[in-house]
């Protein structure tokens, strides 16, 4: 999309995607390949070798890091090269350094900012060295927050550690009132302020690389859509709004979209016609305005739409109104506070009362001025009172089912969120107003305004990620390693997310044993006895505190979170729990077997070993290679571990013979369009499902249309295919 500039919708920040647009870029690639799916094969336009260099060029980085941050915190050499080469056999972070994911670029400058961090400390305060270290860990954070909001939480990590190296300074009496606030300003200024700057200057990227307007944009508002070029917000709307007006209602405080009806009735409840929300511009969003005591009334002047004013809201479409009563509703029928809204009418019948609505307009919301005393097509935000019950026109994130066309449902509330019941006229045209009346646009929306409203859809969005995955699991089970994720399987072998169980199960172990240690050194504190006496423990203690408060401040927010959870959401944490377990396999050797350090290197050799084998063993899984059913099985020590072993031949032997369905890589092309347009009546619905070919399908508009939403649209509204477009590929 980046390449192509067309806005998309994305639940993360921009920098990591961004890379990998620019990587693909300088590799040639056009934008023709969309990224979708699992198994899809690449055109051969699609670097995608150079992009999995990216990230495993990343992956190898990291590991370099991981030695340097061990080295510039106290381990010794070879112990540091050693745990950096368990990090290296790490099967979760090969995995993810092997795709076109996130997570490589994520866990790198994660990597790079407590490198970078970690150097800082070896520096006095003051210095220029400190300083640079101070600016080269404010920059890797930013672009780890600029590629995942878990980068917020190593920010708040290092701010856990400043907080408490400054702590101690206000405590050393040497130390000047003015040496500690340079100290803090600079802090302040490289680890808070660079950070935030790098974040808004992607985002400013991000935003001058999408220009166009698409189905991604949709997620947003009018004014942010206004920003983007081929939009189709409405421009140069009547201003004035009144009575004999035909309008388009508009709901503020959702993506729904428009106020709307169809010659479809509800399955249940009153049985009468449809009240939707509809994101898309169609005639069955119009809406003419009528006082509710002279309904049908031909009028001469113009009278506005004031505060107060009783109405009728007649659909043009289907001739019937606006209506609400004491049904339950459609989806929401549990609620006691919601009823039902309808379209109800016919033919020369005038209404009800049930018809009448109330305009009451919201002072706060509305602009200023003018738009606070009559209603203005855009500016003022009003709710709907329905005059008989009280209650207000209403809607709400839930969908109707597919006899609704999975659009939003809409209801009558009596105690719903007040936002959820304002709305506002977008469309507006009156035959009693001149043609040079005001007139007036969504102003488009600023920098601040675009990043402000981008962060509140990624938010919601993120939080609302709650269906149920086969995959997902609890942060609770993590440490334990209970189950992976299944990446992908075909042609008898599999890719399957695991870790490496030797030094995940150590780092959950090291844990808990350093909690005992610490317990039993605050006991012995407690009864007078000497401890911490020795240098290379006092650092063992700093360092490991340090690195496992790292752990915490990434973990612990998993517990908070109500959306999806997999394993790889564990991986920022459990890589601060290596860095702690390298410090516990140096005081091994430089401490408990400080008598016997060939004994000590001979245990931290054996981990070492360990680890490799249980790499190479469980290699088939991260790289898709060929494996046997009994090895597979074996190779399952938890029931958890649910990678297919039915899918791998009995022996090796077998995959010599195996002819594999492989979706070869299509050439370079060039493809023409074959646009056919249907007179009468087009093909069946069957005929063209029939064909070869993905089929997509689009209303008048361009937007995009579920198949299933089509097939009911033919079969009940008499809809017609009007073009269908052939595309040959040409080599």
């Amino acid at each position: 999309q980046y390449i192509r500039g067309t806005y998309f919708m994305d639940v993360h920040p921009p920098l990591a995607k961004m890379l990998y647009a620019g990587v693909a870029s300088l590799g040639g690639f056009q934008g023709d390949f969309d990224f979708e799916n699992i198994g899809d094969s690449f055109p051969s336009t699609t670097p995608y070798v150079l992009m999995r260099f990216f990230s495993a060029s990343l992956g190898a980085l990291t590991v370099i890091l991981m030695y340097m941050t061990l080295r510039y915190s106290g381990v010794r050499m070879w112990v540091a090269l050693m745990s950096a080469i368990c990090f290296a056999v790490e099967n979760s972070y090969v995995t993810i350094s092997r795709y076109i994911l996130l997570d490589a670029p994520l866990m790198f400058f994660i990597a790079a900012a407590v490198y970078s961090f970690k150097k800082y400390e070896m520096y006095p305060a003051n210095s220029l060295n400190a300083y640079k270290s101070l600016l080269a860990t404010g920059i890797a954070l930013g672009m780890a927050s600029s590629s995942k909001w878990v980068g917020l939480f190593t920010v708040t990590w290092v701010g856990l550690l400043c907080i408490w190296r400054l702590w101690f300074m206000i405590g050393d009496l040497t130390k000047s009132s003015k040496s500690i606030f340079k100290v803090a300003f600079a802090k302040l200024a490289f680890l808070l302020g660079v950070p935030f700057a790098l974040y808004l200057v992607f985002f400013y990227i991000h935003f001058q690389s999408l220009t166009l307007d698409g189905d991604g944009a949709s997620f947003f508002s009018p004014e942010f859509r206004s920003t983007l070029k081929n939009n189709k917000i409405p421009q140069n709307v009547v201003a004035d709004v009144g009575i004999g007006s035909i309008i388009s209602l508009r709901h503020l405080s959702t993506m729904g979209g428009y106020l709307h009806s169809h010659s479809h009735n509800y399955p249940a409840g009153s049985e009468q016609q449809q009240i939707t929300l509809y994101p898309h511009m169609d005639a069955n969003n119009d809406w003419l305005l009528e006082l509710y005591n002279a309904p049908g009334e031909s009028l001469t002047t113009f009278q506005n739409l004031t505060d107060g004013t009783k109405v009728r809201l007649f659909h043009t479409v289907t001739r019937c109104r606006l209506h609400s009563h004491d049904h339950k509703p459609p989806v929401s029928e549990s609620s006691d506070w919601q009823k039902e809204v309808s379209c109800y009418g016919y033919s020369g019948f005038d209404g009800d009362a049930n018809d009448d609505w109330v305009v009451e307009i919201d002072k706060k919301n509305s602009a200023p001025g003018v738009a606070q005393e009559r209603v203005i097509a855009l500016d003022t935000k009003f709710r709907l009172r329905h005059a008989m019950t009280g209650c207000y026109l209403f809607s709400h994130e839930v969908k109707l089912p597919a006899w609704g066309f999975e659009q939003q449902e809409v209801t009558c509330a009596s105690s719903g969120r007040h936002d959820l019941t304002l709305w506002y006229v977008e469309n507006n045209s009156n035959p009693l107003l001149p043609e040079d009346t005001k007139r007036i646009s969504y102003k488009p929306a600023s920098f601040i305004s675009k990043v402000i409203e981008s962060h509140k859809k990624m938010w919601h969005i993120n939080k609302n990620l709650v269906e149920p995955h086969v995959y997902e699991s609890q942060p609770t089970s993590w440490p334990f390693l209970l189950r992976g994720i299944s990446y992908w399987g075909e042609n008898n072998r599999n890719v399957y997310l695991l870790g490496n169980a030797i030094v995940w199960w150590a780092v959950t172990a090291f844990i808990g044993i350093f909690g005992l240690i610490v317990i039993t050194e605050l006991f012995s504190w407690q009864l007078g006895k000497p401890i911490l006496k020795d240098s290379k423990v006092v650092n063992f203690h700093v360092q490991v505190i340090h690195y496992l408060l790292g752990f915490a401040v990434h973990y612990a927010p998993s517990f908070l979170m109500q959306r999806q959870m997999f394993l790889h959401h564990y991986l920022p944490a459990y890589y601060f729990g290596i860095l702690a377990l390298g410090h516990a396999l140096d005081i091994i050797v430089s401490y408990v077997f400080r008598s016997k350090r060939q004994m000590g290197y001979a245990v931290v050799i054996t981990f070492l070993a360990a680890s490799v084998y249980f790499f190479k063993s469980f290699s088939p899984i991260i790289y898709g290679t060929p494996w046997t059913q009994e090895l597979c099985q074996k190779s399952q020590w938890l029931s958890g571990w649910d990678y297919n072993c039915n899918t791998y031949f009995s022996s090796l032997e077998e995959y010599k013979n195996q002819t594999l369905t492989k979706r070869e890589s299509q050439p370079a092309a060039t493809s023409t369009v074959e646009e056919i347009t249907i007179e009468g009546d087009g093909p069946s619905y069957e005929d063209l499902m029939n064909e070869d070919g993905k089929k997509i399908f689009k209303d008048t508009e361009g937007n995009e249309l579920d198949p299933e939403v089509v097939k009911k649209m033919l079969e009940e509204e008499g809809a017609n295919i009007l073009k269908v477009e052939k595309r040959a590929v040409l080599e």
